[in-house]
Protein backbone atom coordinates (compact mmCIF):
# COMPACT_ATOMS: atom_id res chain seq x y z
CA UNK A 1 0.00 0.00 0.00
CA UNK A 2 1.69 3.20 -1.19
CA UNK A 3 1.80 6.17 1.15
CA UNK A 4 0.49 9.51 -0.14
CA UNK A 5 0.93 12.95 1.39
CA UNK A 6 -1.13 15.99 0.37
CA UNK A 7 -0.05 19.60 0.91
CA UNK A 8 -3.02 21.97 0.56
CA UNK A 9 -2.41 25.66 -0.18
CA UNK A 10 -4.72 28.61 -0.65
CA UNK A 11 -8.33 29.18 0.31
CA UNK A 12 -10.95 27.12 2.11
CA UNK A 13 -12.40 26.02 -1.22
CA UNK A 14 -9.01 24.51 -2.04
CA UNK A 15 -9.07 22.77 1.32
CA UNK A 16 -12.37 21.10 0.42
CA UNK A 17 -10.86 19.92 -2.88
CA UNK A 18 -7.92 18.45 -0.97
CA UNK A 19 -10.27 16.72 1.46
CA UNK A 20 -12.17 15.12 -1.44
CA UNK A 21 -8.86 13.95 -2.92
CA UNK A 22 -7.80 12.48 0.42
CA UNK A 23 -11.00 10.46 0.65
CA UNK A 24 -10.67 9.21 -2.93
CA UNK A 25 -7.04 8.25 -2.31
CA UNK A 26 -7.87 6.29 0.83
CA UNK A 27 -10.80 4.59 -0.88
CA UNK A 28 -8.48 3.77 -3.78
CA UNK A 29 -6.17 1.81 -1.50
CA UNK A 30 -3.53 4.40 -0.65
CA UNK A 31 -2.32 5.12 2.88
CA UNK A 32 -2.45 8.77 3.93
CA UNK A 33 0.54 10.27 5.74
CA UNK A 34 1.25 13.73 7.12
CA UNK A 35 5.01 13.13 7.02
CA UNK A 36 6.46 14.00 3.58
CA UNK A 37 9.62 12.06 4.35
CA UNK A 38 7.50 8.88 4.52
CA UNK A 39 5.40 9.58 1.43
CA UNK A 40 6.02 7.69 -1.78
CA UNK A 41 3.70 10.08 -3.60
CA UNK A 42 3.40 13.77 -2.73
CA UNK A 43 0.58 15.98 -4.02
CA UNK A 44 0.74 19.77 -3.79
CA UNK A 45 -2.71 21.34 -4.28
CA UNK A 46 -1.99 24.89 -5.41
CA UNK A 47 -3.53 28.35 -5.46
CA UNK A 48 -2.97 30.80 -8.32
CA UNK A 49 -5.15 33.75 -7.28
CA UNK A 50 -2.27 36.19 -6.74
CA UNK A 51 1.42 36.35 -7.59
CA UNK A 52 2.24 35.78 -3.92
CA UNK A 53 0.10 32.63 -3.89
CA UNK A 54 1.75 31.34 -7.06
CA UNK A 55 5.18 31.98 -5.56
CA UNK A 56 4.23 30.07 -2.42
CA UNK A 57 2.97 27.19 -4.55
CA UNK A 58 6.18 27.06 -6.57
CA UNK A 59 8.39 27.25 -3.48
CA UNK A 60 6.39 24.54 -1.73
CA UNK A 61 6.54 22.29 -4.79
CA UNK A 62 10.32 22.69 -5.03
CA UNK A 63 10.61 21.99 -1.32
CA UNK A 64 8.61 18.77 -1.75
CA UNK A 65 10.78 17.84 -4.75
CA UNK A 66 13.72 17.39 -2.38
CA UNK A 67 11.98 14.32 -0.95
CA UNK A 68 12.47 12.62 -4.31
CA UNK A 69 16.00 11.95 -3.08
CA UNK A 70 14.37 9.78 -0.43
CA UNK A 71 11.21 7.67 -0.50
CA UNK A 72 9.15 9.89 -2.79
CA UNK A 73 8.79 8.40 -6.27
CA UNK A 74 6.15 10.71 -7.75
CA UNK A 75 5.47 14.42 -7.24
CA UNK A 76 2.13 15.76 -8.47
CA UNK A 77 0.91 19.35 -8.74
CA UNK A 78 -2.86 19.88 -8.70
CA UNK A 79 -5.28 22.75 -8.55
CA UNK A 80 -5.39 26.32 -9.79
CA UNK A 81 -1.78 26.70 -10.91
CA UNK A 82 -1.81 23.93 -13.52
CA UNK A 83 -5.40 24.77 -14.44
CA UNK A 84 -4.40 28.31 -15.44
CA UNK A 85 -0.74 27.89 -16.45
CA UNK A 86 -0.31 24.26 -17.54
CA UNK A 87 2.02 25.01 -20.48
CA UNK A 88 4.45 26.99 -18.34
CA UNK A 89 4.25 24.53 -15.44
CA UNK A 90 4.85 21.45 -17.61
CA UNK A 91 7.82 22.98 -19.42
CA UNK A 92 9.53 24.62 -16.44
CA UNK A 93 8.97 22.23 -13.53
CA UNK A 94 10.51 18.99 -14.68
CA UNK A 95 10.73 17.89 -11.04
CA UNK A 96 6.95 17.39 -11.16
CA UNK A 97 5.79 14.08 -12.63
CA UNK A 98 2.12 14.87 -13.12
CA UNK A 99 -0.28 17.82 -13.22
CA UNK A 100 -4.00 17.69 -12.45
CA UNK A 101 -6.47 20.56 -12.92
CA UNK A 102 -9.32 21.80 -10.74
CA UNK A 103 -11.91 19.75 -12.63
CA UNK A 104 -10.07 16.44 -12.34
CA UNK A 105 -9.77 15.69 -8.63
CA UNK A 106 -12.19 12.77 -8.96
CA UNK A 107 -9.68 11.07 -11.26
CA UNK A 108 -6.69 11.38 -8.93
CA UNK A 109 -6.46 7.62 -8.23
CA UNK A 110 -6.53 6.51 -11.87
CA UNK A 111 -4.19 9.37 -12.78
CA UNK A 112 -1.58 8.21 -10.26
CA UNK A 113 -1.88 4.58 -11.29
CA UNK A 114 -1.35 5.51 -14.94
CA UNK A 115 1.55 7.85 -14.29
CA UNK A 116 4.33 5.93 -16.00
CA UNK A 117 5.77 9.07 -17.64
CA UNK A 118 5.39 12.84 -17.17
CA UNK A 119 1.94 13.96 -18.21
CA UNK A 120 -0.99 16.18 -17.27
CA UNK A 121 -4.76 16.14 -17.22
CA UNK A 122 -6.34 19.57 -17.19
CA UNK A 123 -9.95 19.44 -18.32
CA UNK A 124 -11.69 22.64 -19.40
CA UNK A 125 -14.13 24.31 -17.04
CA UNK A 126 -17.53 22.69 -17.48
CA UNK A 127 -20.85 22.55 -15.69
CA UNK A 128 -19.69 19.89 -13.22
CA UNK A 129 -18.61 20.61 -9.67
CA UNK A 130 -16.35 18.51 -7.45
CA UNK A 131 -18.47 16.71 -4.87
CA UNK A 132 -18.10 13.61 -2.78
CA UNK A 133 -17.08 12.28 0.60
CA UNK A 134 -14.20 13.98 2.37
CA UNK A 135 -11.56 13.40 4.99
CA UNK A 136 -12.05 16.55 7.03
CA UNK A 137 -8.76 18.25 7.91
CA UNK A 138 -10.15 20.87 10.26
CA UNK A 139 -10.66 20.09 13.96
CA UNK A 140 -13.66 17.77 14.19
CA UNK A 141 -16.03 20.31 15.68
CA UNK A 142 -16.14 22.57 12.62
CA UNK A 143 -15.99 22.05 8.88
CA UNK A 144 -16.25 24.04 5.68
CA UNK A 145 -19.27 23.35 3.50
CA UNK A 146 -18.89 24.41 -0.12
CA UNK A 147 -22.20 25.28 -1.75
CA UNK A 148 -20.93 26.44 -5.17
CA UNK A 149 -17.82 26.82 -7.28
CA UNK A 150 -16.74 29.29 -9.94
CA UNK A 151 -17.70 32.92 -10.38
CA UNK A 152 -19.63 35.09 -12.87
CA UNK A 153 -18.71 38.49 -11.44
CA UNK A 154 -15.61 39.14 -13.60
CA UNK A 155 -14.07 41.79 -11.36
CA UNK A 156 -11.34 43.47 -13.36
CA UNK A 157 -8.51 42.41 -11.01
CA UNK A 158 -9.46 38.75 -10.59
CA UNK A 159 -8.37 35.51 -12.29
CA UNK A 160 -10.94 33.28 -10.58
CA UNK A 161 -13.44 33.05 -13.49
CA UNK A 162 -10.64 32.03 -15.86
CA UNK A 163 -9.42 29.39 -13.38
CA UNK A 164 -12.59 28.06 -11.77
CA UNK A 165 -15.08 28.73 -14.56
CA UNK A 166 -18.66 29.90 -14.40
CA UNK A 167 -20.70 29.89 -11.20
CA UNK A 168 -22.04 26.41 -10.43
CA UNK A 169 -24.28 25.64 -7.46
CA UNK A 170 -24.68 22.30 -5.78
CA UNK A 171 -28.24 21.12 -5.17
CA UNK A 172 -29.82 21.78 -1.81
CA UNK A 173 -30.31 18.02 -1.38
CA UNK A 174 -26.60 17.23 -1.87
CA UNK A 175 -25.50 20.04 0.44
CA UNK A 176 -27.89 19.01 3.23
CA UNK A 177 -26.88 15.37 2.87
CA UNK A 178 -23.22 16.28 3.26
CA UNK A 179 -24.02 18.60 6.17
CA UNK A 180 -25.80 15.78 8.00
CA UNK A 181 -22.76 13.55 7.54
CA UNK A 182 -20.44 16.26 8.86
CA UNK A 183 -22.63 16.88 11.91
CA UNK A 184 -22.97 13.15 12.56
CA UNK A 185 -19.16 12.98 12.54
CA UNK A 186 -18.97 15.67 15.24
CA UNK A 187 -19.18 19.07 13.50
CA UNK A 188 -21.07 21.67 15.51
CA UNK A 189 -20.22 24.60 13.27
CA UNK A 190 -20.55 24.60 9.48
CA UNK A 191 -18.91 27.40 7.54
CA UNK A 192 -20.67 27.98 4.23
CA UNK A 193 -18.29 28.95 1.42
CA UNK A 194 -18.48 29.90 -2.24
CA UNK A 195 -16.82 32.55 -4.34
CA UNK A 196 -20.11 34.46 -4.03
CA UNK A 197 -22.31 32.87 -1.39
CA UNK A 198 -25.23 35.25 -1.90
CA UNK A 199 -25.67 34.09 -5.51
CA UNK A 200 -26.24 30.51 -4.41
CA UNK A 201 -28.86 28.64 -6.42
CA UNK A 202 -29.48 31.18 -9.15
CA UNK A 203 -28.07 28.93 -11.88
CA UNK A 204 -30.10 25.91 -10.70
CA UNK A 205 -33.35 27.39 -9.52
CA UNK A 206 -33.63 30.69 -11.37
CA UNK A 207 -33.42 32.66 -8.13
CA UNK A 208 -31.06 33.04 -5.22
CA UNK A 209 -31.77 30.42 -2.57
CA UNK A 210 -29.31 31.07 0.25
CA UNK A 211 -32.06 31.70 2.79
CA UNK A 212 -33.86 28.52 1.80
CA UNK A 213 -30.63 26.56 2.15
CA UNK A 214 -29.96 28.06 5.59
CA UNK A 215 -33.44 27.03 6.73
CA UNK A 216 -32.93 23.46 5.56
CA UNK A 217 -29.55 23.26 7.28
CA UNK A 218 -31.05 24.70 10.47
CA UNK A 219 -33.26 21.62 10.78
CA UNK A 220 -30.21 19.40 11.42
CA UNK A 221 -30.09 18.29 15.06
CA UNK A 222 -26.71 18.88 16.65
CA UNK A 223 -25.73 21.74 14.37
CA UNK A 224 -25.18 24.82 16.53
CA UNK A 225 -23.63 27.48 14.29
CA UNK A 226 -23.97 28.26 10.59
CA UNK A 227 -21.37 30.80 9.49
CA UNK A 228 -21.58 32.75 6.22
CA UNK A 229 -18.42 33.69 4.31
CA UNK A 230 -17.98 35.74 1.12
CA UNK A 231 -21.37 37.41 0.75
CA UNK A 232 -21.24 40.01 -2.00
CA UNK A 233 -23.00 43.21 -0.91
CA UNK A 234 -25.27 43.62 -3.93
CA UNK A 235 -27.35 40.51 -3.15
CA UNK A 236 -27.64 40.88 0.62
CA UNK A 237 -31.34 41.66 0.86
CA UNK A 238 -33.94 42.11 3.58
CA UNK A 239 -34.84 38.42 3.58
CA UNK A 240 -31.26 37.38 4.32
CA UNK A 241 -30.84 40.08 6.98
CA UNK A 242 -34.07 38.96 8.68
CA UNK A 243 -32.88 35.35 8.62
CA UNK A 244 -29.58 36.27 10.26
CA UNK A 245 -31.46 38.28 12.88
CA UNK A 246 -34.09 35.66 13.72
CA UNK A 247 -32.30 32.33 13.28
CA UNK A 248 -30.45 31.33 16.43
CA UNK A 249 -28.26 28.91 14.49
CA UNK A 250 -26.86 31.59 12.18
CA UNK A 251 -23.77 33.25 13.64
CA UNK A 252 -24.15 37.01 13.91
CA UNK A 253 -21.25 37.39 11.56
CA UNK A 254 -20.98 38.28 7.90
CA UNK A 255 -17.97 38.35 5.59
CA UNK A 256 -18.63 40.96 2.88
CA UNK A 257 -15.68 41.39 0.49
CA UNK A 258 -15.99 45.09 -0.41
CA UNK A 259 -12.47 45.68 -1.86
CA UNK A 260 -13.01 49.47 -1.76
CA UNK A 261 -15.51 52.13 -0.73
CA UNK A 262 -15.09 54.89 -3.31
CA UNK A 263 -17.31 54.97 -6.38
CA UNK A 264 -14.63 55.66 -9.00
CA UNK A 265 -12.43 52.81 -7.79
CA UNK A 266 -15.34 50.40 -7.41
CA UNK A 267 -16.40 51.14 -10.98
CA UNK A 268 -12.92 50.43 -12.34
CA UNK A 269 -12.89 47.22 -10.33
CA UNK A 270 -16.07 46.11 -12.04
CA UNK A 271 -17.96 46.12 -8.76
CA UNK A 272 -21.65 47.02 -8.69
CA UNK A 273 -21.72 48.79 -5.33
CA UNK A 274 -21.39 52.47 -4.50
CA UNK A 275 -20.36 54.02 -1.23
CA UNK A 276 -23.94 55.10 -0.63
CA UNK A 277 -25.27 51.56 -1.20
CA UNK A 278 -22.63 50.11 1.13
CA UNK A 279 -23.47 52.58 3.88
CA UNK A 280 -27.18 51.79 3.51
CA UNK A 281 -26.43 48.07 3.69
CA UNK A 282 -24.36 48.41 6.84
CA UNK A 283 -27.09 50.54 8.43
CA UNK A 284 -29.72 47.92 7.56
CA UNK A 285 -27.61 45.10 8.96
CA UNK A 286 -26.89 46.88 12.22
CA UNK A 287 -30.47 48.02 12.61
CA UNK A 288 -31.78 44.44 12.45
CA UNK A 289 -28.73 42.72 13.99
CA UNK A 290 -27.19 45.24 16.44
CA UNK A 291 -24.43 42.87 17.60
CA UNK A 292 -23.40 41.67 14.14
CA UNK A 293 -19.68 41.29 13.46
CA UNK A 294 -18.77 42.53 9.99
CA UNK A 295 -15.67 41.37 8.17
CA UNK A 296 -14.33 42.61 4.85
CA UNK A 297 -11.23 42.91 2.66
CA UNK A 298 -9.80 45.97 0.91
CA UNK A 299 -7.37 46.28 -1.99
CA UNK A 300 -4.92 49.18 -1.68
CA UNK A 301 -3.31 50.85 -4.67
CA UNK A 302 -5.71 49.75 -7.38
CA UNK A 303 -4.84 51.43 -10.72
CA UNK A 304 -5.89 55.06 -10.67
CA UNK A 305 -6.51 55.17 -6.91
CA UNK A 306 -5.84 58.80 -5.99
CA UNK A 307 -4.89 60.18 -2.62
CA UNK A 308 -8.45 61.47 -2.40
CA UNK A 309 -9.78 57.95 -3.03
CA UNK A 310 -7.53 56.59 -0.30
CA UNK A 311 -8.60 59.32 2.12
CA UNK A 312 -12.23 58.42 1.37
CA UNK A 313 -11.51 54.77 2.14
CA UNK A 314 -9.88 55.76 5.43
CA UNK A 315 -12.98 57.77 6.29
CA UNK A 316 -15.19 54.78 5.47
CA UNK A 317 -13.15 52.51 7.74
CA UNK A 318 -13.29 55.11 10.53
CA UNK A 319 -17.03 55.63 10.34
CA UNK A 320 -18.13 52.03 9.71
CA UNK A 321 -15.86 50.51 12.38
CA UNK A 322 -15.83 46.94 11.11
CA UNK A 323 -14.69 44.17 13.40
CA UNK A 324 -12.30 42.27 11.16
CA UNK A 325 -10.59 43.62 8.04
CA UNK A 326 -8.02 42.11 5.71
CA UNK A 327 -5.82 44.43 3.63
CA UNK A 328 -4.00 43.58 0.41
CA UNK A 329 -1.96 45.61 -2.01
CA UNK A 330 -3.16 45.39 -5.59
CA UNK A 331 -1.47 42.58 -7.52
CA UNK A 332 -1.16 43.14 -11.27
CA UNK A 333 -2.32 39.87 -12.82
CA UNK A 334 -1.71 39.18 -16.51
CA UNK A 335 -4.93 38.33 -18.27
CA UNK A 336 -7.09 40.70 -16.23
CA UNK A 337 -8.53 44.00 -17.42
CA UNK A 338 -6.94 45.88 -14.53
CA UNK A 339 -3.45 44.80 -15.61
CA UNK A 340 -3.90 46.85 -18.78
CA UNK A 341 -5.17 49.97 -17.00
CA UNK A 342 -3.19 53.18 -16.95
CA UNK A 343 -2.00 54.90 -13.77
CA UNK A 344 -0.57 51.82 -12.06
CA UNK A 345 0.40 52.75 -8.51
CA UNK A 346 4.06 52.41 -7.38
CA UNK A 347 4.71 49.59 -4.92
CA UNK A 348 6.01 51.96 -2.25
CA UNK A 349 2.78 53.96 -2.36
CA UNK A 350 0.68 50.79 -2.15
CA UNK A 351 2.64 49.50 0.82
CA UNK A 352 2.43 52.83 2.64
CA UNK A 353 -1.33 53.02 2.14
CA UNK A 354 -1.75 49.48 3.41
CA UNK A 355 0.37 50.26 6.47
CA UNK A 356 -1.60 53.42 7.26
CA UNK A 357 -4.99 51.79 6.90
CA UNK A 358 -3.98 48.70 8.87
CA UNK A 359 -2.83 50.96 11.72
CA UNK A 360 -6.18 52.73 11.64
CA UNK A 361 -8.08 49.45 11.82
CA UNK A 362 -5.80 48.20 14.60
CA UNK A 363 -6.83 51.14 16.78
CA UNK A 364 -10.50 50.47 16.06
CA UNK A 365 -10.19 46.81 17.06
CA UNK A 366 -8.38 47.70 20.28
CA UNK A 367 -11.17 50.10 21.21
CA UNK A 368 -13.78 47.44 20.43
CA UNK A 369 -11.93 44.84 22.50
CA UNK A 370 -11.50 47.23 25.41
CA UNK A 371 -15.27 47.78 25.40
CA UNK A 372 -15.81 44.02 25.76
CA UNK A 373 -14.16 43.82 29.17
CA UNK A 374 -16.52 42.57 31.86
CA UNK A 375 -19.04 41.20 29.36
CA UNK A 376 -20.21 37.61 29.12
CA UNK A 377 -19.48 35.72 25.94
CA UNK A 378 -20.34 32.26 24.66
CA UNK A 379 -17.38 30.56 23.01
CA UNK A 380 -16.47 27.25 21.43
CA UNK A 381 -13.20 25.68 22.53
CA UNK A 382 -10.84 25.04 19.60
CA UNK A 383 -7.76 23.62 21.34
CA UNK A 384 -5.85 23.37 24.60
CA UNK A 385 -2.81 25.61 24.89
CA UNK A 386 -1.43 24.57 28.28
CA UNK A 387 -2.31 22.96 31.60
CA UNK A 388 -0.66 22.91 35.03
CA UNK A 389 -1.97 22.33 38.56
CA UNK A 390 -5.67 22.64 37.66
CA UNK A 391 -5.06 25.77 35.59
CA UNK A 392 -5.99 25.34 31.96
CA UNK A 393 -5.59 27.69 29.01
CA UNK A 394 -7.56 27.24 25.80
CA UNK A 395 -7.85 28.88 22.42
CA UNK A 396 -11.49 29.53 21.59
CA UNK A 397 -13.79 31.58 19.36
CA UNK A 398 -17.08 33.36 19.78
CA UNK A 399 -19.68 33.56 17.03
CA UNK A 400 -17.95 36.79 16.02
CA UNK A 401 -14.72 35.04 14.93
CA UNK A 402 -14.11 32.76 11.95
CA UNK A 403 -11.24 30.26 12.23
CA UNK A 404 -7.75 31.29 11.12
CA UNK A 405 -8.65 34.69 9.62
CA UNK A 406 -9.93 36.54 12.70
CA UNK A 407 -8.80 37.09 16.27
CA UNK A 408 -9.59 34.50 18.90
CA UNK A 409 -10.45 34.23 22.61
CA UNK A 410 -7.96 32.83 25.14
CA UNK A 411 -9.88 31.14 27.94
CA UNK A 412 -8.53 30.40 31.41
CA UNK A 413 -10.32 27.66 33.31
CA UNK A 414 -10.01 25.88 36.66
CA UNK A 415 -11.40 22.72 35.13
CA UNK A 416 -10.62 20.82 31.93
CA UNK A 417 -12.62 21.62 28.83
CA UNK A 418 -12.83 19.77 25.54
CA UNK A 419 -12.39 20.86 21.94
CA UNK A 420 -15.81 21.55 20.50
CA UNK A 421 -17.32 22.33 23.89
CA UNK A 422 -19.37 25.50 24.27
CA UNK A 423 -18.84 27.48 27.43
CA UNK A 424 -19.62 30.91 28.80
CA UNK A 425 -16.79 33.22 29.80
CA UNK A 426 -16.34 36.67 31.28
CA UNK A 427 -13.98 38.86 29.27
CA UNK A 428 -11.10 40.03 31.44
CA UNK A 429 -8.82 41.73 28.95
CA UNK A 430 -7.35 41.65 25.48
CA UNK A 431 -4.09 41.52 23.57
CA UNK A 432 -4.10 43.20 20.17
CA UNK A 433 -6.83 41.40 18.18
CA UNK A 434 -7.50 38.66 20.76
CA UNK A 435 -9.71 38.65 23.83
CA UNK A 436 -8.88 37.02 27.16
CA UNK A 437 -11.48 35.59 29.52
CA UNK A 438 -12.26 33.27 32.41
CA UNK A 439 -14.61 30.31 32.09
CA UNK A 440 -17.53 30.57 34.48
Amino acid sequence: MAKVGVVSLGCDKNRVDSEIMLYNLRRGGFEITNDPSEAEIIIVNTCAFLESARQEAIETTLEMARYKHGKCKKLIMTGCLPQRFISEMFDEFTEVDGFLGTNDYADVVSFIRGLDKRCYKVSPNTSRIEEGRRIVTTPGHYAYLRVADGCDNFCTYCLIPSIRGKYRSRTIEHIVEEAKDLVAAGAKELILIAQDLTKYGFDLYGKTCLVGLIRELSKIDGLVWIRLLYCYPELIDGELIDEIASNDKVAKYLDIPLQHSQDAVLKRMGRKSTRESLEKLFFALRSKVPDISLRTTFILGFPGETQEDFNGLCDFVKTQRMNNVGFFTYSREDGTAAARMKNQIPEKVKEQRLSNLAALQYDIVREQNAAMQGKKLRVIIDEEISSAENKFLYKARSQYNAPDIDGCVYVSSDKPLEAGQFTEIVVKGFSDYDLKGDAK
